[in-house]
């Protein structure tokens, strides 16, 4: 057959813009605009009944390469919606590597819609009058990186410093000089609602005009305003939360992502991208540098490094000069045999007390994550792990029982303690206000006050206990993992830790390394002024590495003994994880689609079942959200065989939704999962 030939007729591959599994492949048009290039938003005539549609161009050729029949002609090219050719490259990889489809990937780029705008977001700041000089760990850190910018040549560097190095100076630096050589930058930071200080820090040196803000508080004017700013290149430094990262800056030298190995991170709704991937995907087109900041790397981010994938810049000292805190590890089953039946040690009383008498502040640290509670001896320190996984298991109200949300095997709670026979095994669990209660029942005199999403949840409220902090005008600070992230107070003198079991044994395979992480990010809040501080951590697992390695400061033995238990287990970054959620209104729809969904994929893996492993579909920990039944099925597989499972489970989810009438069905793919609920 001859294919019909036109004048200065171009050809291109339009995804059209609706999310739908059945049109999730691109269309052919004739395109007679010359201009026409791969990111253009298109209107066509799409369907029998030639609808106007609005689609983006994946490809654009002189000639066609197949055959096509009925070929129609799109009708306009709205240039002002349009994305370029980087941003199709990055989405079109993110629909493959994370099994969403394109639209979804492509509308993470897509500017805001246009709505009025009527304050700016930033901050009260004041411009900064002297700078701080570098050391000569700070210097070499910034040469090395600005050698790369200079070069264009793609790097990701591990910025490894303890807490209070000075790794934000380290990233003023490098905005600086790509600034100087015309070039951009992304700063990315887990939660910037919860970190005004990073802001305020970077806001003195550039000032509003070169910096915008991208995160999910912004009003919708805000968002598009500031969107507009990044778009028209009037600010080279954008600020944001993971989904800065899409942030349509030309010419970017850097993208930095500061405290990287926190979950956040993550997105946690579709696609569920990860933004060290993402980020890491623009800076390899444009020949840019990525910097993962951090005193904790993620285990993951860590092997990088051992197998050369990333350069390692390490900062061993403060800033300042001052020693790490002195760590004390308190047993809390000693306490309790002992007849101290409070949630605090005798030592951490008594330098809760000395530190108040010295005029030094005080943050308590409760390592809270998540709803549920294990179940836990108090006189020995056993916990509860499913014999097949491995992993703590979780205590269900609803039912009682306890159950493995890996494998799902279900048991009744012990009686007594397995190990020691102990009556003093129960579920596990403590909450924040507790803690303040306790803190005025034992310090009357001393102001108290809570730092936690529900303190936090009024606008203002955070910024006020904050600054009431820093002016000294708060003796306790109560808080969960928003204290840990990357507060700088010089007058910190102790930090407890009141129970870092909460962390140390939820349903995870990452949860030593986040109690890691946790405990050593907590602990970096002491001693940042004149005097080094003091940290205690309370636990009834004080022979745990976890924690003792973090009392240490000790990354290199957490990550020895980590990555050893990871390879035996066959857990990442050995392997990867995908996860896959069925929701229904109807538990019993969902569960039968979880079940068909399991099946059917055990057929089309055939011969690769002894190197996937896929573990039978449960319910998941959270077990009802938004009026949904939630049933999960975990994946777990090597590396090379990732991309035929995703094309796998496409397909097995277009079938279901083809042959699914009401649609009621919802069916998530997470690759890679940071949570398991």
């Amino acid at each position: 057959m001859i294919l019909k030939r036109f004048n200065n007729m171009k050809y291109i591959e339009v995804v059209i813009d609706e999310k739908n599994d059945y049109i999730d492949y691109p269309f052919t048009y004739a395109c007679e605009f010359d201009d026409i290039r791969v990111g253009d938003c298109v209107e066509v005539p799409f369907s029998k009944g030639n609808i106007k549609k609005r689609g983006y161009v994946l490809e654009v050729n002189d000639r066609l390469n197949k055959v096509v029949k009925g070929i129609k002609s799109i009708y306009a090219v709205r240039r002002e919606l349009s994305l370029n050719e980087e941003m199709i490259s990055v989405a079109k990889w993110m629909r493959d590597r994370f099994v969403c489809r394109y639209i979804e990937a492509v509308e993470c780029f897509r500017a805001p819609k246009k709505v009025a705008c009527k304050r700016g977001p930033f901050p009260d700041y004041d411009p900064i009058k002297e700078r701080k000089k570098l050391n000569d760990e700070q210097k070499n850190c910034v040469d090395i990186i600005s050698g790369a910018i200079e070069k264009k040549h793609f790097a990701t560097f591990l910025l490894q410093g303890v807490t209070g190095s000075g790794k934000t100076e380290v990233y003023i630096r490098i905005c600086e000089y790509c600034r100087e050589h015309g070039k951009t930058v992304i700063l990315l930071v887990p939660e910037i609602s919860l970190t005004p200080q990073t802001v305020t820090r970077f806001l003195e040196v550039f000032g509003e005009e070169s910096i915008a803000l991208i995160h999910s508080r912004l009003t919708k004017g805000q968002r598009y305003e500031q969107w507009e700013k990044i778009r028209k290149g009037e600010a080279g430094i954008v600020i944001g939360a993971r989904s800065a990262v899409f942030a349509p800056l030309q010419n970017i030298g850097a993208i930095i992502l500061d405290e990287e190995h926190e979950s956040s991170y993550k997105s946690d709704m579709t696609p569920k991208y990860n933004t060290h991937e993402v980020a890491i995907k623009r800076a390899e087109y444009m020949g840019a540098a990525v910097v993962l900041g951090t005193a904790t790397p993620s285990v993951f981010t860590y092997h990088n490094y051992i197998t050369g994938k990333y350069k390692r810049l390490m900062l061993t000292k403060r800033a300042n000069n001052v020693s790490m805190p002195d760590v004390e590890i308190v047993d809390m089953s000693s306490e309790l045999r002992d007849g101290n039946k409070t949630v605090f040690s005798r030592n951490l009383y008594d330098k809760m007390l000395s530190a108040k008498d010295n005029g030094k502040q005080i943050i308590l640290f409760l390592n809270r994550r998540g709803y549920s509670s294990f179940v836990a001896c108090r006189n020995c320190g056993y916990v509860v792990r499913c014999p097949e996984c491995g992993i703590s298991m979780t205590y269900h109200k609803e039912y009682n029982k306890m159950l493995c949300h890996y494998c799902g095997r279900a048991s009744k709670i012990p009686i007594k303690c397995p190990e020691c026979e102990s009556k003093y095994i129960k579920h596990f669990g403590i909450g924040t206000e507790q803690i303040v209660e306790a803190v005025k029942e034992c310090m009357p005199d001393a102001v108290c006050e809570r730092l936690d999403l529900d303190s936090v949840s009024r606008k203002g409220s955070l910024e006020k206990i904050l600054k009431d902090f820093d002016r000294k005008k708060i003796d306790v600070l109560v808080g969960t993992q928003i204290v840990a992230k990357g507060l700088h107070f010089d007058n910190v003198g102790l930090v407890g830790i009141i129970a870092a079991d909460l962390s140390l044994n939820v349903p995870d395979y990452r949860s030593r390394e986040r109690t890691f992480q946790l405990i050593t990010q907590a602990s970096g809040r002491a001693g940042r002024g004149n005097d080094k501080g003091d940290v205690v951590i309370q636990t009834y697992s004080p022979k745990s590495f976890a924690i003792s390695a973090a009392a240490k400061c000790d990354y290199d033995e957490f990550f020895k003994q980590e990555i050893s238990l990871r390879e035996k287990t066959n857990y990442p970054p050995f392997a990867e994880l995908i996860q896959v959620i069925v929701t229904n209104e109807d538990r019993d729809k969902a569960k039968n689609t979880a079940r068909y969904i399991f099946d059917e994929f055990l057929k089309k893996i055939g011969n690769y079942d002894r190197v996937i492993k896929v573990f039978k579909p449960k319910q998941s920990m959270l077990t009802k959200s938004n009026g949904q039944f939630r049933y999960q099925i975990l994946i777990k597989c090597k590396k090379e065989y990732r991309d035929f499972i995703g094309k796998t489970l496409r397909n097995l989810k277009v079938h279901i939704y083809k042959n699914t009438k009401d649609g009621s069905t919802g069916i998530v793919i997470d690759v890679d999962p940071y949570s398991f609920m």
